[in-house]
């Protein structure tokens, strides 16, 4: 049986290499974007950091893109179908709004911890330009 570990990174593995069909462009300013959520996240709370990726993710340049895809990533992790925080939820920001304290909380350090790995990852296989 394999960890909680190892699906987190398994997924976090997975989201970098959906990117390589991407222009490097776009790679790094979702390698900048991807370091700099973590700390977001601790300052701000997770509501409200993603809420400032999906508003920046408004858009069809590569700077809006890559919010938008960072934004889809963590939603993708957190919402998805076999029995994570928010098995349910179609639409993360709603699904944070609607649940009570105890599942944000869950919520919050399991996006950190799958950030551990996506932004590991993401600086081994991503480009270090395009950051703001």
């Amino acid at each position: 049986m394999r960890t909680s570990e190892q699906i987190r990174a398994e997924n976090a593995l997975a989201r970098v290499n959906d990117l390589n069909t991407e222009p490097d462009e776009l790679r790094g300013l979702y390698r900048s974007y991807v370091d700099r959520l973590g700390p977001s996240i601790m300052m701000n709370g997770l509501g409200q950091a993603l809420a400032t990726e999906l508003a920046a993710g408004s858009g069809s340049g590569a700077r809006q893109r890559a919010h938008r895809r960072l934004y889809e990533n963590i939603q993708g992790w957190l919402c998805r179908s076999d029995g994570n925080i928010y098995p349910d939820g179609a639409d993360l920001l709603q699904a944070i709004m609607a649940n009570d304290q105890s599942k944000f909380l869950l919520a919050q350090a399991e996006a950190l911890a799958w950030l551990d790995w996506h932004k590991k990852f993401c600086r081994a296989e991503l480009p270090e330009t395009g950051g703001e």
